[in-house]
């Protein structure tokens, strides 16, 4: 959430960045009009109160006669103060919901567009596979290897859900612990294992809620939700709080798994493991300082793709302009990777700098050098997202007889090289 001046004294700056964003500038019109209802019956108030103070001094050294009178004028007075409490207290709520309407804006260095097509790559890497046969999908290669029963998982589930097997299920948990223990080795991350039903005041706090409700499953007749991913329970840890600033910079690292009701929404590829309703991942938060939290996104996208040069897959990072940015964020980088046998690149991860925005809706503060109490800026990113990542690599792995080399940093989790029929 932004915050209330910083809205009503730059309105021009956040109009424009609601409109990059592709969203209705009205919504800002709304908190302004609030904002200044607000404003007037504080004022109005603020006059009452007074009256009725400089009344009672009156009161406590006016001669008798006049006493009786005074007092009532002071009742009178006070009976109106009542209503305008009610009514502030209203206004109040409804500036709240209002506010949180509105989402975070642009950094001044996100590209400006309105599509994809605006984004811009900002390098490659990784060994493009040549092929001298036709590439197989993950569906026809994971069916065929025993990895992946999709059949099976529709009758249990219905469509938008799978099941590993064997080799498949063992690859799934190699890459969990691959990537956990990159992190926590190479760049200071704590590890950390959060519940998977979370509360509403947390998909509030980090900008789910109230906006994308539908995209997520709830509990009937509980104020719980299903995460729809590790950055809503790990980034919560800290809300309400007021962290000592030595304590920062704070790394986690946890693996969750994920659930979301975008999964097959209409124009869509939900082919295979390209888009379901639950998938697993590792996620990277970072609660910092203001003035370090651009270092510190470029340093995180540098722990995710840490993840895909080890399992030496073919990745690009794209840039996000500003019609392509999530309502939360201020900054965000997408990391690809190739999937040969889809022929298409694949996001694995949105490296992102939310700023102070989830920090001001869920509270989240430190106690600076000055003794002063300020909001912390928070980034998180995917470390990365799974499936996407077996998709890559049983297509780039693939051999001309059906079977899948498994990547050297897996092959002794793995306990073997390469993944044939069973």
């Amino acid at each position: 959430m932004l915050s209330l001046d910083y809205v009503r004294n730059h309105s021009d700056l956040v109009r424009s960045g609601i409109r990059a964003k592709g969203h209705d500038p009205k919504i800002l019109d709304s908190v302004l009009e609030l904002d200044r209802q607000r404003r007037q019956v504080l004022v109005d108030l603020e006059s009452l109160r007074h009256k009725v103070k400089s009344l009672s001094k009156t009161i406590g050294s006016c001669k008798k006669d006049e006493r009786e009178e005074l007092i009532k004028m002071s009742k009178a007075i006070s009976a109106r103060i009542s209503p305008l409490e009610t009514q502030l207290g209203t206004i109040d709520n409804d500036l709240r919901k209002a506010m949180l309407n509105i989402p975070n804006i642009p950094h001044h260095s996100v590209p400006a567009g309105d599509s994809a097509s605006d984004n811009k790559e900002l390098e490659r890497g990784g060994r493009m596979v040549t092929f001298e046969f036709d590439p197989l999908d993950h569906v026809s290669l994971g069916t065929r290897l025993g990895l992946i029963d999709f059949d099976r998982a529709a009758a249990v589930s219905g469509t938008g859900f799978w099941v590993f097997c064997g080799a498949g299920a063992r690859l799934q948990r190699a890459l969990i612990n691959l990537m956990l223990d990159t992190h926590t080795a190479n760049a200071n991350y704590k590890e950390i294992y959060t519940p998977s039903l979370i509360r509403t005041e947390s998909l509030v706090g980090t900008g789910q809620l109230p906006k994308f409700a539908e995209d997520q499953y709830k509990i009937q007749g509980e104020d719980l939700w299903l995460t729809p991913t590790a950055e809503v329970p790990i980034t919560n840890l800290h809300r309400d709080e007021i962290i000592i600033g030595e304590d920062l910079p704070i790394y986690y690292a946890g693996y969750t798994p994920c659930f979301r009701k975008e999964a097959g929404a209409a124009g869509q590829d939900t082919k295979g493991l390209l888009r379901v309703h639950q998938f697993d991942k590792v996620e990277l938060v970072k609660i910092v300082k203001p003035q370090d939290s651009y270092d510190e996104l470029e340093s995180l996208l540098r722990s995710v793709l840490e993840v895909v040069s080890i399992l030496e897959l073919p990745y690009r990072v794209i840039e996000l302009c500003s019609g392509e940015l999530s309502f939360s964020n201020s900054k965000c980088y997408d990391l690809e990777v190739w999937a040969p046998g889809t022929n298409a690149w694949l996001e694995v991860s949105s490296v992102s700098n939310f700023e102070s925005y989830q920090a001001r809706r869920a509270q989240i503060r430190f106690r600076n050098d000055a003794g002063k109490v300020e909001y912390a800026h928070t980034l998180n990113g995917s470390g990365t997202a799974l499936p996407r990542i077996v998709v890559s690599i049983l297509e780039n792995y693939q051999n001309s007889d059906g079977s899948v080399t498994v990547p050297k940093a897996l092959q002794e989790s793995m306990g073997t090289d390469i993944l044939t029929i069973e």
